[in-house]
């Protein structure tokens, strides 16, 4: 024992040792919270180091005042040497430390709690909306993490993006390989301080972190592949490379990665894995400006309109310095769908510009994914030729059977022929595969809303906002969900606050600001609004593509100013008219004819474009989009005087998977239907699921 007086007596005495043990436990509680919750909420990788740092520095200290201070009945109050006579008796710092013992075993008992819960506590189901998805490590399977771009020009920031793109795109071609896509990867950080809450989310066993510096026309690429569960280096490299050899990186990476994870590549993979799409720098160069473009715009369908044109010219502009660059044509021919469908620009020439190109695209490369993925956009969102649609996808399967895009469409198909459990099933099944995409939980919400399951639908769309790049976009078709669920305007109204001025998304939202000014009965403010855009096309939820005229027309009619608006609807039917010459199908132009002639008077022949309208597409045709045409009807009917046939259509519409374009919450606060009010039928209806999300 040591001698009472001596250092190690007085170390003992004044408890400094089980300080030091508690605080070493305590840290690393700490440091283990802090590593699931900091990389949850976002945080820099520089907020977990500093926190680190923070507990390093602490220890010393907590050592020093252990020594220095001791705490009594009186509180806390210096510790006084063994032999001076104001020292406190033995019997007393018994009593401290066995304190202290109690202290330390319930911080190591927080300790294994912390440990378990970190290490089962945290899974989720993944087919649960909303819920956070914890994914199961597959065997042989890697996420390529968001590259750093360590070029001096920050403009360059393109090629690091563009270079983890093609990569992942050539590892996602392995059929043995589970390859996460770059949307569940793009919100990590290239370096994250913890990969193993990266492998946890993602469910992967391995991390490929890349960094570019492009410099001229010379490129430095670093790589390194990482076993997420012992958090070692599976391998390793370094490139310095001129621009136009950069495709023999790829290749050696691609392969260097299968081969480091034991995936057998398969003869046809070989060969696509080493593919080279273009001899031509610039070509190149251009494709992956418009890729960035393409990405941002495919991930939030709202943008389309705002950034897809961008991509397109630059697309275009790769095709032209390189005619043979297959993928780049491929893609031109997906950027024109997407145009034609969320520009929407649902013109012949947009249609026919995506069909030359996919074409041309299989004519230089007949296996190419991205040219059968076009074609089946082509056939989908162009003709609802769905049995063709899901043809092309099949064939894109087997070319990039990691894509969850083609999970997704395949879904969205099956929901159009109104197959909504196996929609539903198969967009869940998709957030399954890609844990950290929005998209797929965006359209779970998307078809719970639909099917007026709204508490689910709010749930995933709260995780959608959760996992997208852009939440404040995403939180207002949370918002529009609280419309259609409780009437509530506050969510939408906060949601749209929320959107900067200048900003893509703020521009994008402009229908919504819209609605939100129409539902909150500021008549001017919402003619205004679509007056900064007078010859905007605007798409809704369910796809209906309506010009600006028919939203301005609509707000003046209902502020009161008859002559205004009998002007704009007047420009409208001439408009429509023109329109409906080369497309005399289109339900679409039929409906907005229809209200362009009733806003001049003309009640018969309105009706008679309305009942066109519903004719073309009807809702077995298309459970979606159907819906549309019979709801707009109805409004129409209300708005000529016609409450029986209006009430009638409700009900129908009641009766059917359309809760994102009717329910009794929005019936209670849109103004459309305020010729119905006095009616009891109507006061029923309203009445009838107050609000209630269905099960």
């Amino acid at each position: 024992m040591p001698n009472e007086g001596g250092f190690l007596y007085e170390l003992r005495r004044r408890h400094v040792v089980r300080v030091a043990v508690a605080y070493a436990v305590a840290a690393w509680v700490l440091l283990q919270l802090a590593s699931i919750v900091f990389p949850t909420f976002g945080a820099p990788d520089w907020v977990l180091k500093a926190f680190i740092a923070l507990l390093a520095l602490g220890f010393p200290l907590a050592l020093v005042l252990a020594w220095a201070y001791e705490l009594t009945a009186d509180g806390i109050r210096r510790t006084e040497p063994a032999h001076s006579p104001e020292a406190r008796p033995p019997e007393h710092h018994a009593r401290v430390g066995r304190s202290l013992n109690a202290v330390v075993i319930g911080v190591l008992a927080v300790a294994v709690f912390a440990l378990l819960w970190r290490q089962f506590g945290n899974r989720a189901p993944t087919g649960e909306p909303g819920a956070q998805i914890i994914a199961t490590a597959h065997g042989k399977s890697i996420a390529v993490l968001p590259f750093e771009s360590l070029s001096e020009d920050k403009a360059n920031g393109y090629f690091a993006s563009g270079m983890q793109d093609e990569i992942l795109t050539r590892l996602a071609g392995i059929h043995a390989l589970k390859v996460i896509s770059r949307t569940s990867t793009e919100q990590y950080a290239s370096h994250p301080p913890n990969l193993k809450i990266v492998a946890e989310q993602l469910g992967v066993s391995a991390v490929l972190e890349g960094s570019v510096q492009k410099a001229g026309e010379l490129a430095h690429i670093n790589v390194q592949l990482i076993d997420t569960q012992s958090d070692s280096h599976l391998w390793a490299e370094s490139y310095d490379r001129e621009l136009k050899d950069v495709f023999a990186v790829e290749r050696d990476i691609a392969e260097k990665v299968a081969d480091a994870l034991k995936a057998q590549l398969l003869p046809e993979e070989v060969v696509q894995v080493a593919a080279v799409p273009t001899q031509d720098p610039e070509a190149h160069d251009l494709y992956w400006r418009g890729l960035t473009n393409y990405n941002h715009s495919n991930d939030q369908y709202s943008l389309t309109p705002v950034l897809m044109p961008q991509a397109i010219e630059l697309f275009q502009k790769a095709v032209a310095k390189d005619p043979k660059f297959a993928l780049a044509i491929a893609s031109l021919a997906k950027a024109q769908m997407y145009m034609y469908f969320f520009g929407p620009d649902r013109t012949a020439a947009r249609l026919d510009a995506a069909r030359a190109a996919a074409e041309q695209a299989l004519a230089l490369n007949p296996k190419l994914g991205d040219g059968h993925e076009a074609l089946a956009l082509y056939w989908y969102w162009g003709h609802r030729d769905y049995a063709q649609a899901l043809r092309e996808l099949d064939i894109a399967r087997s070319a990039k059977p990691n894509d969850t895009q083609i999970e997704v469409l395949s879904a969205a198909i099956a929901r159009r022929q109104g197959k909504w459990e196996e929609a539903l099933a198969g967009f869940q099944r998709a957030a399954k595969i890609d844990p950290r995409n929005a998209n797929p939980q965006f359209e779970v919400g998307q078809t719970t809303a639909y099917l007026r399951r709204y508490e689910a639908a709010d749930q995933a769309f709260m995780r959608a906002t959760e996992l997208t790049a852009d939440p404040a976009i995403e939180s207002v078709r949370r918002g529009v969900n609280m419309v259609d669920w409780k009437g509530d305007l506050g969510p939408l109204r906060a949601a749209i606050a929320a959107l900067q001025p200048g900003t893509s998304g703020y521009e994008a939202n402009a229908i919504w600001r819209w609605h939100l000014h129409w539902w909150s009965r500021d008549y001017l403010a919402a003619a205004h609004e679509m007056e900064a855009t007078p010859d905007r096309n605007w798409s809704d939820l369910s796809n209906f593509v309506a010009p600006s005229q028919l939203f301005i027309g609509w707000a003046y009619a209902a502020a009161g100013d008859s002559a205004k608006a009998r002007s704009v609807f007047g420009q409208l039917r001439e408009k429509m008219q023109i329109a409906l010459r080369e497309r005399p199908d289109d339900q679409n132009l039929h409906v907005i004819l229809a209200f362009a002639l009733a806003g001049v008077g003309e009640k018969d022949a309105a009706l008679a474009e309305g009942h066109r309208a519903v004719d073309l597409l009807p809702v077995s045709r298309d459970a979606l989009n159907g819906p549309v045409y019979p709801t707009l009807l109805a409004r129409l009917c209300a708005q000529l005087g016609d409450k029986d046939q209006a009430i009638d259509l409700i009900k129908q519409m009641l009766a059917v998977p359309a809760g994102t374009l009717m329910s009794p919450a929005r019936l209670r606060i849109d103004p459309a239907w305020d010729p119905l009010r006095d009616d009891p039928r109507f006061q029923k209806l309203i009445a009838d699921d107050a609000g209630a999300s269905r099960p």
